[in-house]
């Protein structure tokens, strides 16, 4: 398996280097440092399309071997270039091809330094990918550190993907510590008026109490899958998603794992729109994961066996 650092042939910040050698040195895993340069016409139909595209190439290996070669110690880098019709479409195909646990991207550059902002091409990869898609923030620092804590952000009712056994069971993979956070806005304006601010508390607490319950049902169901030590389940609220967020204690070698939306198709990474805010003020890299994802322990689980697929079949 490889994990896959995504570029465009104009831009190749360290950021997704940074980040996708901090998990290799996570998981042991390659790193395939690929950039994808868009092509819409065959090779062969125009010559001169032809020879701008392999002017394109060179300069962007140039630039990407440049860059790999700044940072490269102790991980496994290769160095790709591929072309496609979109940026987004080549990356899925070279995770198909190099079998990617994750595809790593950077943040746009228009987002604020040390945050996770999509830009238009990030925004439709993380709409379209069949892996877990994992965004570095602005800036993101070299850091000789592995991923050491998985925070699953826990939505209630929006989660469609098990998010609490998937993060447990990449925790158990990765040998890494493991949280489960929810977090809660509540705009000052909220009960204005006419509610006491006692009843806003006893309505806020009542929401964290509920999430917190259903949060530990899930971890209580995964469990029965997955060897889960103990762990820390926190809420973060404030009057806005910065203060929500920047309510939970955040560290070094934290990563925070957001499960797709449930208007996204099947096997599909889709981001919902809470999902969408809490990853544009995420102080960490975040990893969303597919709606499908499912680990190899519930595929055997759940996959008849070929005895009795014949029995079920002889019957008829």
């Amino acid at each position: 398996m490889t994990i896959i650092a995504g570029f465009s042939s104009s831009r190749q910040g360290r950021a997704p280097l940074h980040l996708a050698m901090q998990l290799a040195r996570t998981t042991g895993e390659k790193v395939i440092a690929a950039v994808v340069v868009e092509r819409f016409l065959p090779v062969g139909i125009d010559r001169f399309e032809d020879e701008f595209q392999q002017h394109v190439i060179t300069r962007a290996t140039q630039s990407l071997e440049h860059v790999v070669e700044s940072v490269r110690d102790d991980c496994d880098i290769e160095v790709v270039v591929h072309q496609s019709k979109s940026i987004p479409r080549g990356l899925m195909q070279l995770a198909k091809k190099y079998q990617a646990s994750a595809v790593v991207i950077g943040s746009s550059s228009s987002g604020l330094l040390g945050k996770v902002a999509l830009g238009s091409v990030t925004d439709r990869l993380v709409h379209t990918a069949s892996v877990p898609v994992v965004i570095a923030p602005r800036g993101y620092p070299r850091s000789q550190r592995p991923v050491e804590r998985l925070t699953a952000a826990y939505g209630g009712a929006a989660d469609t993907v098990g998010l609490i056994t998937t993060c447990a069971e990449l925790a158990e993979q990765w040998k890494v510590g493991m949280r489960i956070a929810s977090f809660t806005v509540r705009p000052l304006n909220a009960f204005g008026g006419s509610v006491e601010p006692s009843a806003e508390r006893l309505v806020v607490g009542q929401w964290v109490q509920r999430n917190m319950d259903a949060a530990l049902k899930q971890l209580k169901a995964a469990r029965k899958k997955v060897d889960i030590p103990k762990l820390d389940v926190v809420v973060g609220a404030g009057s806005d998603w910065t203060e929500a967020i920047g309510g939970v204690t955040w560290e070094a070698g934290d990563l925070l794992v957001l499960g797709s939306g449930a208007a996204g198709p099947m096997s599909q990474v889709f981001l919902g729109s809470v999902a969408s805010k809490i990853l544009r003020h995420s102080p960490v890299p975040v990893m969303i994961v597919p709606r499908e994802r499912k680990s190899k322990k519930s595929e055997r689980k759940k996959s008849p066996s070929k005895k009795a697929s014949k029995k079920s079949s002889s019957k008829k």
